[in-house]
């Protein structure tokens, strides 16, 4: 008898930091159901997104290389910045060559206003959710592969976790890969009373955070309700299930509109390169091939799922990929990960020395923002706003040259995370050779996915 081959389930949350999870050790916020994936598998204590923006984290995962690689650099939709270039195999792509039924529930945000983007067309046989980077919790307008569904009076993170679970079972006896990109916590913020009241009671946080928490603890409640569904059906045992976050949390907003919370030991954010932007939950569990109950101190990276968990189906990459294999590591085979890795981010046109970091081992060099860069225009505001009111619509996508003027870049700097996970102590002066060496090795990562994206045709 062959054996069935493993289903797949990620799950992808929207800003929500590492510090957003009762098992990374927030003390007010109890998320059992999501702790649930990482006490019967494997709490991943040094796993980085790709990017500390949306479409282009989401871009890396689904791609298995660098954003800008992938085409996605920011989150204009308008501009199709959020866009997985054509040319690029996504992870559902391969899955579904390989016989597997592919489905995607929730937020997608790698691609509007042209179907070639869609994701019907990016791999996935079945979509339910909106293509746009935020929608409205109550009063939402989603589709069903094209099909527009307006709000029929549910909470929309309970909506996308009901399509979840009927995906699981219309096809629980074939082996299926389940993509379910809850957009909870992201903006705006809204969550049923029940969720938010036990913070509330606290008498400690501002409203938004409130807010925050409930819409995780109601994130929480469907996860629950899934893995419940896994079991009925006799599924858990051969379910890779990940969870994790696209970027860190928004720490933004005054009075009882600011959302600054616990994000664990790091500095940063949301759009930040800082640990606190980058570094984001990650929970994996498979009973019936990882250990249970563990911690994972190795770096691992959003690029290196899509091979993992490929391998893990006994199916080849078949494209390039800037992460590896890290399942036998999991597994604790003695095994190499890659030392070093990079991430990048400004709006529009990129710049090497602004926002970039790059891990060399327990070293880590950062070149600070540079403000002008980093803001949007907002010209891009009224596109993202209309997506929340009408259904998915076609246009034509344009991206002109902005007209900016930047500030010169700042000095990089050094970090000892393994020392220092809070990026306080700055150690370039004291190491100028490694400064020197890391800054040549990120400028000659930076040309490289650079000379990549321009060879990109939309």
């Amino acid at each position: 008898m062959t054996r069935k081959r493993p289903n797949i389930i990620v799950f992808l949350t929207d800003d929500q930091g590492y510090g957003d999870l009762g098992i990374y050790g927030n003390p007010d916020l109890d998320t059992p159901h999501i702790n649930r994936i990482g006490q019967e598998g494997l709490c991943l204590n040094q796993h980085y997104t790709a990017s500390p923006i949306c479409a282009p984290a989401r871009a890396a995962l689904l791609t298995g290389r660098y954003n800008h690689r992938a085409g996605a650099l920011s989150v204009e939709s308008n501009r199709g910045l959020d866009r997985i270039a054509l040319d690029e195999s996504t992870i559902a792509d391969l899955f579904k060559a390989n016989g597997y039924a592919t489905g995607m529930v929730g937020k997608w945000h790698n691609g509007l206003h042209d179907m070639r983007y869609h994701p019907n067309n990016r791999g996935f046989d079945e979509f339910a959710g909106f293509l746009n980077g935020a929608m409205n919790y109550w009063n939402w307008i989603i589709e069903y592969n094209g099909q527009p569904k307006w709000s029929d009076g549910r909470y929309l993170t309970d909506v996308f976790t009901q399509d979840a679970i009927e995906f699981i079972e219309r096809h629980k006896t074939e082996p299926f890969f389940l993509y379910v990109a809850y957009n909870a916590p992201h903006g705006p913020l809204e969550a049923p009373e029940e969720d938010v009241r036990p913070f509330e009671e606290m008498e400690k946080y501002t409203r938004a955070v409130c807010l925050t928490y409930g819409m995780i603890r109601r994130i929480d409640t469907g996860i629950g309700q899934i893995l419940d569904t896994l079991e009925q059906h006799g599924l858990a045992e051969d379910t890779i299930i990940l969870y994790t976050s696209d970027n860190g949390p928004v720490h933004l907003g005054k009075g009882e509109n600011d959302q600054t919370r616990y994000n664990g030991p790091f500095r940063g954010m949301k759009y930040d390169v800082l640990e606190g932007g980058i570094r984001v939950p990650g929970l994996i569990r498979w009973p019936a091939g990882l250990p249970q109950g563990k911690t994972y101190d190795g770096m691992l990276h959003f690029t290196d799922w899509m091979p993992t968990l490929l391998q893990a189906c006994g199916i080849d990459m078949q494209t390039p990929s800037d992460g590896m294999d890290v399942m036998p590591a999991l597994q604790g085979e003695p095994e190499k990960l890659p030392t070093k890795r990079y991430w990048q981010f400004n709006r529009y046109d990129p710049i090497g020395t602004c926002n970039a970091a790059m891990r060399d081992g327990e070293w880590k060099l950062y070149w600070p923002r540079i403000e002008e860069a980093m803001q949007k225009m907002r010209s891009d505001n009224p596109p993202f706003q209309k997506n929340l009111e009408v259904p998915h619509f076609l246009m034509k996508v344009e991206n002109p040259p902005v007209e900016r003027t930047l500030s010169p870049p700042g000095d990089p700097e050094l970090y000892n995370i393994e020392n220092d996970p809070h990026e306080n102590i700055d150690l370039a002066q004291q190491q100028p050779d490694r400064v020197h060496r890391m800054k040549r090795e990120l400028e000659t990562w930076f040309e490289s996915i650079e000379a990549d994206r321009r060879r990109i045709v939309q």
